[in-house]
């Protein structure tokens, strides 16, 4: 596992709240979408499921900082 600069959160938003708020709900998808492939392995293609092996919280908050999660603010 990598060091993840949690202060880099702030270019998301300057609100480190809200920040750890659209990770969380970034994190949440991600494991919906595990989930989802979990239940699919016992399907006739299970060979050709990939599952992601790295923690969803790691995945979410990367994701959040290469810019990959797009998020409107309820203040605009």
């Amino acid at each position: 596992m990598g060091y993840l600069p949690l202060d880099s959160l702030e270019q998301l938003t300057p609100n480190r709240y809200e920040a750890v708020l659209i990770a969380a709900q970034r994190a949440r998808q991600l494991n919906a979408i595990r989930l989802a492939k979990l239940e699919m392995l016992s399907a006739e293609n299970a060979e050709k499921i990939d599952i992601d092996g790295r923690k969803v919280t790691f995945v979410a908050i990367h994701d959040c900082l290469d810019g990959k999660v797009r998020y409107r603010s309820g203040h605009e």
